[in-house]
């Protein structure tokens, strides 16, 4: 109990739980962001593959 203390009443304690919320959510962003492309990528080599067998 200490430390959860120590994380939402210091200076330094703050400013570590700001990085952790920001790398949590920056890694939520990146993971939107690949599985986004990846879609697209797939969806395009679809339309490809069809365009290619007409």
């Amino acid at each position: 109990m200490e430390a959860f203390k120590i994380l939402f009443s210091t200076s330094t304690g703050l400013m570590s739980l700001g990085v952790i919320v920001f790398i949590i959510g920056m890694g939520w962003f990146f993971a939107r962001l690949f599985a986004r492309k990846m879609r697209e990528d797939a969806d395009a080599a679809k339309a490809r593959d069809a365009a290619q067998r007409r």
